[in-house]
């Protein structure tokens, strides 16, 4: 079978900018500038949906020594350990006296050693085969075109156009910025945030006006979600650029490390996508601060182990990543899965999926653990952290309709049971938390059989190892802490990871805490999960909400509404066991807490101010806390510029005849025109009516509904018929009916 060949430069697929010379960035930047429109000339790229039934024909280089030294330790020591742990859990029980509830313990026990035993070699691999820096010249001046894709979904437009102009005044200071376009498309439903986002691209252009373009696409119909709008994106614009680097709307990358890995995808024609290994930043509250700490702390360790084994058969995040643009078009457009939701219909978790067929196809996936420079927020709350989870619990659980696909790489495979493992073990462990309770229960109320026999002459004594359980204990203890202490040893030993993180009595007192804090959280977090996974097999969608990025303390009546089920599981469960096995509640204590002071925990984890206390007291402190990283400020500054020439809603354009000129300008007619439908011309007509009939623009807009605003938003003659709405007669209705 024949090995893909390198996909031509942009310059032989554009031939608009062909014709104009050799394919550099300088003719790019021309080209943008010459054209008018919120975004630059078409250069479609053909994305058929892939077949999962048929595999493509592809040749794969063998793996490296490293890679198959850290698959060896990894898969191999985890199977070793799980069937160590198995023998010694049947060891502890009388063979004789087995019941089923006993069964499904052992059961269970077998997949939750199994699960940490594989975190810990995989920690014990990274550490030990870590792949190597790929040496490149940094003095090389880049040959290709990228775009930096911004997908929003009714985000804040200001903070993700700050975070843009800071990486491409990175990229400018290094002499690249030349090399690349920034490109916002938007799936945004809501009015007033269309208006903010053409608004904020606006002023994000006048930021970096001679630096680099900036483009901006609404799309009408937001099919497939986020996967569909970036492919809406490579088959309108795709053929423009040789990659694209993919963000979330809180992504931040410094401009080196974007040079670096465009860099490196320049030099391996094979490398069809280069992952970073983006650390959690910026957030304000307790829950941010614990997740940004332990990422920190064990994100190093965890991303090493990863990148060992899975060597070139790689994953994808979602973001923060740079994608060849060909290779992508060709090998990874989904397929819409055949069912009913929550199973069928799009690909919700498309990053992994997109991975598998980019390496399906012979393209090499890798994670550079060493690609420093590269952030993303986390969720401001507990709550706003099980919303996110809620949707990834889905995701994750549908690709147990792609694991089989034929052509899949085996570790391909591994990522996607890794995936729908990491969901059905909250429910895993609730389970096996309720045998054991039951098997107590049952020692309790069910005296045992002494004389199974009727002739029988001495007694036969019910046997249980409780020092081999306690040993099982200690050992399951120490391979669920392995991951951690490795993180801790490593940054308290490294002198350049210590003192960026305050110093190592600091690191100590930190990684102390979170894992308290942590064992407050993990039992309301395991029943959330658990209720996810028991929702999404019953049938019910996740449906598409915003992500929260914001951080408030949630009002008592919410908190314990969320988590009053939780409170009460918790309180009965610890009355029952304080009168009938005291002995039981110690070892479940930290369970019962977490779940008793959960309404407690939720509203604390998101405010504000309570982060600011940790951060007084030097609490969870990591690098970006003591020291802001220079992009970070670089940002804010440019955020706190664009945020002046934002219009927050339709009714600030009125305000300002500028704001009101860049949000038509944002406008893109033809995109506008290919979504024409009936219900958007209705929409249009009722809502020329409506202007027509209004004595002022408020209170035409006042009678408008949803649609109507929208259809107002994406009209020019609509736009400019409203502001003049009042001031004299006006026919817009005919216009808005061509």
């Amino acid at each position: 079978m024949n090995a893909p060949t390198p996909f031509k430069t942009a310059s032989d697929v554009r031939p608009e900018i062909a014709s104009a010379g050799p394919a550099t960035a300088s003719n790019v930047a021309s080209l943008g500038a010459r054209h008018e429109g919120p975004t630059p000339p078409r250069a479609p790229l053909e994305m058929p949906a892939q077949d999962l039934r048929r595999a493509p024909p592809a040749r794969f280089q063998e793996q490296s020594w490293r890679t198959i030294g850290a698959r060896i330790l990894t898969f191999g020591g985890a199977l070793a350990l799980t069937a160590l742990g198995a023998d010694q859990m049947l060891r502890a029980f009388d063979p004789e006296a087995v019941n089923g509830l006993q069964i499904a313990l052992r059961a269970l026990f077998v997949i939750t050693f199994g699960w940490i035993a594989l975190s810990a070699c995989a920690a014990l691999a990274g550490l030990l085969f870590a792949p190597r820096a790929p040496k490149t010249d940094a003095s090389r001046p880049l040959t290709s075109r990228t775009a930096i894709v911004m997908p929003v979904y009714n985000e804040d437009a200001a903070a993700s156009c700050g975070a843009l102009a800071a990486m491409a005044r990175g990229l400018d200071e290094l002499g690249h910025a030349r090399n690349f376009e920034i490109f916002v498309i938007s799936d945004s439903r809501d009015p007033d945030v269309w208006v903010e986002e053409t608004t904020a691209v606006e002023a994000l252009r006048r930021e970096l006006a001679g630096i680099m373009p900036v483009w901006y696409r609404r799309r009408p119909h937001n099919t497939a979600r986020k996967s569909g709008n970036v492919q809406d994106f490579v088959e309108k614009w795709g053929g423009r650029y040789d990659f694209f680097l993919a963000l979330d709307a809180d992504s931040l990358m410094e401009g080196a490390t974007i040079a670096e890995m465009v860099r490196r995808m320049e030099a391996r024609p094979r490398l069809g996508l280069l992952q970073s290994n983006p650390a959690l930043a910026f957030g304000t509250t307790p829950f941010a601060r614990l997740q940004q700490f332990a990422g920190a702390l064990y994100g190093p360790v965890v991303a090493r182990g990863v990148a060992a084994w899975q060597g070139t058969d790689g994953n994808f995040w979602g973001h923060n990543a740079v994608i060849r643009t060909q290779a992508f078009a060709a090998s990874a457009g989904l397929p819409e899965l055949i069912g009913r939701k929550p199973f069928g219909g799009h690909v919700l978790s498309h990053d992994f999926v997109e991975a598998a067929l980019l390496r399906r196809a012979g393209w090499e996936v890798r994670m550079d653990p060493d690609l420093g420079g590269s952030w993303e927020g986390s969720p401001p709350s507990l709550l706003a952290a099980s919303v996110r989870d809620r949707r990834w619990a889905q995701g994750n659980l549908q690709h147990a309709k792609i694991i089989g696909a034929r052509g899949l790489r085996w570790p391909n495979r591994v990522h996607f049971a890794i995936g729908i493992g990491s969901y059905l073990m909250s429910p895993i462990w609730l389970i096996m938390i309720c045998v054991g309770l039951a098997l107590t229960a049952q020692a309790i109320w069910f005296r045992p059989e002494y004389f199974p026999s009727g002739f029988q002459l001495f007694p036969t004594w019910p046997r249980f190892d409780s020092e081999r359980m306690l040993a099982l204990f200690a050992v399951s203890m120490g391979l669920l802490m392995t991951p951690k202490i490795i993180g801790i040893l490593n940054a308290v030993l490294s002198g350049e990871r210590r003192r960026a993180m305050g110093g190592g009595l600091r690191i100590l007192w930190g990684a102390t805490a979170e894992i308290l804090l942590s064992a407050l959280v993990a039992p309301a977090m395991m029943m959330m999960q658990s209720r996810h996974v028991f929702d999404i097999l019953c049938g019910r969608d996740a449906g598409w909400t915003p992500q929260e990025r914001e951080g408030a303390a949630l009002p008592w009546r919410m908190a314990v509404a969320a988590h009053w089920g939780h409170v009460s599981i918790g309180v009965l469960l610890a009355l029952a066991l304080w009168f009938t096995q005291p002995e039981v509640l110690i070892w479940l204590s930290p369970v019962l807490v977490g779940l008793a002071l959960s309404p407690l925990i939720s509203r604390v984890s998101g405010d504000p101010r309570a982060g600011a206390w940790l951060r007084r007291m030097r609490l969870l402190d990591t690098a970006g806390d003591l020291r802001p990283f220079p992009a970070a400020v670089i940002a804010q500054d440019a955020e706190a510029r664009i945020r002046e020439g934002v219009a927050g809603d339709l009714t600030a354009l009125l305000d300002r005849p500028d704001r009101f000129a860049d949000h038509a300008a944002g406008v893109d007619a033809a995109l506008e025109a290919e979504a024409d439908d009936e219900h958007r011309r209705l929409a249009r007509v009722t809502a020329a009516a409506k202007i027509q009939t209004a004595s002022s623009p408020a209170e035409a807009l006042r009678w408008m509904t949803k649609e109507e605003r929208t259809a107002l938003a994406g009209r020019r003659d609509l736009l400019e018929a409203w502001r003049a709405c009042g001031d004299g007669p006006a026919d817009p209705a005919a216009k808005a009916a061509e």
